[in-house]
């Protein structure tokens, strides 16, 4: 049986996960379900798109990924099922699945015309986990739904290039548990421009000259404790994800705060790259 995971911004506290687990149970009695995260904030697409991008991979291929954000069907917020990679999505087109198909073509796209849909509040339970049960049930894209080709994409995840090249202006896409904040500027985007340059990562009236590759990489074994940077300090590095992230060593964001409350920092918020 394929495992099906769920993504959505309902939280723990109401009866909304449960009630989707409870029917898809129903359905498919040996069904396999893992949470990725209920904590999305409402209705973040962007936050939404980055959490199921660096998580959907680590699934095996036939896995079916439920989508709960901003679910309701409009005109121009079509219920869609897509594969990619192997992987199956039911969505609804808000562009959550554009992170994913803006580095892999997607193998199919269907706008989902099920018999009878209802249409009511709670359309992840109507409709998306009877697509997803169907496909579990080794089931095809073709009989839910339609041939598709507006898939929405997030173009706020792009950072901009400016001064022929000699600038990055990224933003912030993603705050984590921690406190550590994400920007949309990846790996490659970086080097592809350094190209050997020093840079100064400027944020509010911080910069930062190195990027790490880990967070204890900001400790000098070869210095005097007393003298040495730690707990506390501000780094840039490249997450596992391999985009840059700005965070305090060792910080604790319910105590003594985390790099978005001591940088100041929140969604969309500016991060630049300047290349000398």
């Amino acid at each position: 049986m394929a495992i099906i995971t769920l993504t959505t911004d309902f939280g723990l506290k109401d009866h909304f996960v449960g009630v989707l687990k409870g029917s898809i149970y129903s359905e498919l009695p040996d069904a396999k379900i893992v949470d990725i995260s209920h904590g999305i904030t409402p209705f973040n697409i962007q936050e939404c798109a980055y959490i199921l991008k660096n998580s959907y991979n680590s699934f095996p291929k036939g896995s079916i990924h439920i989508v709960g954000v901003d679910s309701e069907a409009t005109q121009e917020n079509q219920h869609i099922a897509v594969l990619i990679n192997g992987h199956y999505f039911v969505s609804a087109n808000t562009g959550v699945i554009g992170l994913i198909t803006s580095e892999i073509k997607p193998d199919k796209i269907v706008e989902i015309k099920i018999p009878n849909p209802f249409h009511g509040s709670f359309p992840v339970l109507s409709v998306f986990v009877q697509v997803a049960c169907h496909i579990a049930r080794g089931g095809t894209l073709e009989v839910v739904g339609k041939p598709f080709n507006e898939l929405k994409d997030l173009r706020e995840f792009m950072p901009r290039i400016a001064d022929d090249g000699k600038k990055i202006i990224g933003s912030v896409i993603y705050i984590d548990n921690y406190g550590n904040v994400v920007t949309n500027i990846q790996k490659n985007l970086f080097e592809s421009y350094r190209k050997g340059r020093d840079f100064e990562l400027s944020v509010r009236n911080h910069k930062i000259k190195k990027i790490h590759k880990a967070y204890n990489d900001i400790i000098d074994f070869s210095i005097e404790k007393s003298r040495r940077k730690g707990d506390g300090d501000l780094l840039a590095l490249f997450n596992s994800s391999d985009y840059i992230e700005l965070a305090i060593f060792k910080s604790n964001l319910k105590t003594v705060g985390g790099a978005s409350t001591l940088l100041g920092l929140d969604y969309r918020d500016t991060v630049m790259v300047d290349f000398l």
